[in-house]
């Protein structure tokens, strides 16, 4: 299950971008997964929850996954569509197209920290 590597290189990552007192306030992780990335949402998901608990680190954090569907470029009309039954066709022209411009991605789209006042306010609790 490649996902638990996955989800451990997106720890590293925020890990090398945000101080740990930033990552301290990390709340969630918001993913987009191409459906062409071999990345299985659920699977993710999964993998995240064993990461988060083996590690008793970041077990605050959620994750969300947004599925981004393939879409292509037609090089005869121009034309940007969505794939469908993976029938890799123009909707315009209907020829076929291997240019993908969406579906492959595997990206951190967005993460969210609780308000330094927060975390400030239960780090001192007795």
């Amino acid at each position: 299950m490649h996902e638990i590597s996955l989800v451990r290189n997106i720890f590293s990552t925020l890990e090398e971008e945000f101080s740990p007192e930033e990552l301290e306030r990390l709340t969630a992780i918001e993913l987009k997964v191409g459906l062409l990335s071999n990345v299985e949402p659920r699977l993710m998901q999964n993998a995240f929850e064993a990461v988060t608990e083996s590690a008793q680190k970041y077990t605050h954090v959620t994750l969300s996954v947004e599925v981004v569907p393939i879409e292509i470029l037609c090089r005869h009309c121009n034309t940007h569509s969505l794939v469908e039954q993976y029938k890799f066709v123009c909707k315009q022209c209907g020829r076929p197209s291997s240019e993908v411009v969406h579906g492959t991605e595997l990206l951190i789209h967005r993460v969210h920290f609780a308000p330094e006042e927060e975390t400030a306010a239960t780090n001192h609790l007795p």
